[in-house]
């Protein structure tokens, strides 16, 4: 945040002295022993002792050529073949636009962290002039001044130093900084965003992978039961109607297999699009062969570890103390600014009777007391305490949804992992009840709709146990999310 410019309705300005024919050898001597490099190490050094933010590394934030690069590789990257899931989330943190814009505005606010520390540095500006005068002559009209007409050239340094205004630039610089902070864990929590995103369109494409391979495979056995229903028809040893209700069958498992393709081809188009890319790209997602590890034991232990490393809620906090920060500038915007001036130049060019010498130099101070604004400062504290309040408040709302969110999750995995042992029941219940009802329709014991019934049970069976495991690893993924966890 700018450092905000006084208004200065009074001033009292002290001491200037003016000195002519002083060497440039002492006006660099005062330059060297001001104090502001001093001054500002040591007010930076107790801003930061005194800031109470939580002891976190804040993430590493790609330099440009690193962002360009990684824009480059986005346009002309590849995928491997065989996809997993690691690969992916890698993939889409360096390739996804949004975790790009995340860390560009972190990289935009440390330069607003630098725009404010430059008031605590040296200002200084060079020039020259020269003028061509009937020399000796003075303005006989231009406003209130008085300056006599010199023919001359000549130049030199002017220099301004903060000298102290009593906090108000520094806790400024702090509260940028804190800022540059919230920045950075704001591209954090994008980046996880990410993560969580690509995993949902990761396990939905398996998911429907699963089920394309499980509709293939209806396909096939009821293609294959139609074939010999067909011939015992023909022998007269089944009815049309036996043959009417399997191909029926059939056409039931050909749509099954027409739905899964198409929803396998969109979480391809998701996926690919989660990656950062603009066009089709040719991969198979794999499984890591992993077992399917067992959810976690205890729910206030994963409340604890989210509270502590969400970026999210990091960032709040780093926001809630630079408002307070920026509320104390704002008051001490009420005190006394002090600042040391100083100019150095030469004339190299000149008429001896004017300039008694070819340099020329000054030092001094100046004191500004504001007074009376109109509660202008007032009102800016008030206004920038109650801000402060609100961030207060915005944190500890986000906080309560952190702790129900996770206690959610936790319970979506619970009941996911269990869903995998009464849906793996339930397939193989389904599995030994269509191998007795195809045993008996052979026998002749039982109709073709008593097989049709096993079948359709037998799919739904699959269809559910398959369900249920990416569901597991969605509710995985997604309390990992909540815990902060990146890859």
């Amino acid at each position: 945040m700018k450092q905000k410019s006084i208004v200065q309705p009074f001033a009292i300005t002290l001491a200037v002295l003016t000195f002519c024919g002083g060497s440039l050898r002492i006006w660099a001597q005062k330059l060297a022993d001001a104090p502001s490099a001093v001054m500002l190490a040591a007010s930076i050094q107790r801003q930061n002792a005194a800031a109470t933010v939580p002891q976190v590394q804040a993430p590493r934030i790609p330099t440009e050529n690193e962002l360009k690069k990684s824009s480059e590789a986005a346009q002309t990257g590849s995928v491997p073949d065989q996809l997993t899931i690691g690969e992916a989330e890698q993939i889409a943190i360096h390739n996804n636009p949004r975790v790009r814009v995340s860390q560009l505005l972190a990289r935009a606010q440390h330069q607003v962290y630098r725009e404010t520390r430059a008031g605590y540095l040296p200002q200084m500006e060079g020039g020259a002039v020269g003028a061509k005068a009937d020399t000796g002559s003075r303005f006989t009209f231009d406003g209130l001044r008085s300056a006599r007409l010199i023919t001359h050239v000549g130049g030199g340094l002017d220099f301004h130093q903060l000298l102290t205004d009593f906090g108000h630039t520094s806790n400024l610089i702090a509260s940028s900084r804190l800022r540059e902070k919230a920045q950075k864990e704001n591209a954090l929590a994008s980046q996880l965003d990410i993560v969580l995103i690509t995993d949902q369109a990761f396990y939905n494409a398996l998911e429907a992978k699963a089920l394309v391979q499980l509709a293939q495979q209806t396909v096939n056995t009821r293609n294959t039961t139609n074939v010999q229903i067909n011939e015992l028809t023909k022998n007269k040893l089944r009815s049309d109607i036996d043959l009417a209700f399997s191909e029926q069958n059939v056409a039931q498992a050909n749509l099954l297999l027409l739905d899964a393709q198409t929803q396998y081809n969109s979480a391809i188009n998701a996926l690919t699009s989660v990656m950062g890319f603009d066009h089709a790209m040719q991969f198979q997602p794999v499984e890591n062969g992993q077992s399917v590890p067992l959810p976690p034991p205890d729910q206030d232990v994963l409340v604890q570890m989210a509270l502590k490393q969400r970026p999210d809620l990091m960032a709040l906090d780093y926001d809630r103390q630079a408002e307070l920060k920026y509320s104390r500038a704002e008051w001490e915007q009420k005190l006394p600014t002090l600042s040391a001036m100083g100019v150095v130049g030469g004339t190299p060019i000149r008429d001896d009777k004017y300039f008694n010498s070819n340099w020329f130099g000054s030092v001094g101070g100046n004191l500004t007391v504001p007074l009376f604004n109109g509660f202008l400062f007032s009102a800016e504290a008030d206004e920038a305490k109650d801000k402060a309040r609100v961030a207060q408040e915005t944190q500890r709302d986000l906080r309560d949804r952190i702790v129900r969110d996770v206690r959610n999750s936790w319970l979506q995995t619970n009941t996911s992992y269990q869903k995998i042992a009464v849906t793996a029941k339930f397939l193989q219940a389904a599995n030994l009840g269509l191998n007795l009802a195809q045993a008996r329709y052979k026998l002749g014991l039982s109709s073709i709709v008593e097989l049709s019934q096993a079948q359709l049970a037998q799919t739904q069976a699959s269809i559910e146990n398959v369900n249920a495991r990416f569901e597991y690893e969605l509710a995985l993924a997604a309390l990992n999310y909540q815990l902060g966890s990146l890859p």
